[in-house]
Order: structure tokens, then C-alpha cells, then sequence
């Protein structure tokens, strides 16, 4: 990743969990993490895709993973994926005993019905 225009290396992420779906109780399968601002969203796979509708309706262009294990950084602008890019401030990932999907307790037993294709 060469051009980091949307990248602020020094914001720490919001928290441990989609922002959104924390205020309503809701669930994720996947979270994202805005590079510009730390705001931690859901995937596009989770029922409500927090993160892309946080980079619309800010202009925030770039995200990265915020699951263990992974550095992958995703521009909306160029529609591109990149393998590594810029160390963020920390943590670099929800808390690994966080569940996948998300968070515990709040995940119905038929979740992947409830998944976006």
C-alpha cells in the first residue's frame, strides 16, 4: 500500500466492538477498523455492515481487519484489497477471547441464516 491518504496511524480504534451494534445490542460476525478515525464497524457479511455505512456517510476511505490474525487493509475509493499496510496504534485486534461471531450472548442460534451473502 504506497498511498496512504485516509490513514492516521496514531488513532487507537473506538473499543472491542461495532460501535453501532453496541448501542443497540446487536451482533457481528466480523469487525473493521476505520483507519482514518478508529471507528470499529461490522463486516458487510453481518446483518447491519456498520463499517461501510461509517466510510459513506464520513468519506473515510480506507479499512483495515480488527480480527487476530489479520493486517489486510481495504480501500473503498480504489475497490482494492492490500495484504499489509502501516502499523496502527494499538490493539491491532478485538480481545482473542472475544467470539467469533459476536459478542457472546448476543448471538441468536441461527445466525448464519441471518448473514448477508
Amino acid at each position: 500500500m504506497t498511498e496512504i491518504q485516509g490513514v492516521d496511524p496514531s488513532v487507537p480504534p473506538s473499543g472491542t466492538g461495532c460501535v453501532e451494534c453496541e448501542a443497540v445490542q446487536g451482533w457481528w460476525l466480523h469487525l473493521r477498523r476505520c483507519t482514518q478515525c478508529g471507528h470499529i464497524g461490522c463486516c458487510d457479511n453481518s446483518p447491519a455492515q456498520h463499517a461501510t455505512h461509517h466510510a459513506k456517510e464520513t468519506g473515510h476511505p480506507v479499512i483495515r481487519s480488527f480480527e487476530p490474525g489479520e493486517v489486510w487493509f481495504w480501500s473503498y475509493p480504489e475497490e482494492d484489497f492490500y495484504e499489509s499496510g502501516p502499523e496502527l496504534a494499538p490493539p491491532q485486534h478485538h480481545p482473542m477471547d472475544q467470539p467469533v461471531p459476536g459478542p457472546a450472548g448476543r448471538v441468536p442460534r441461527d445466525w448464519r441464516a441471518k448473514l448477508n451473502p
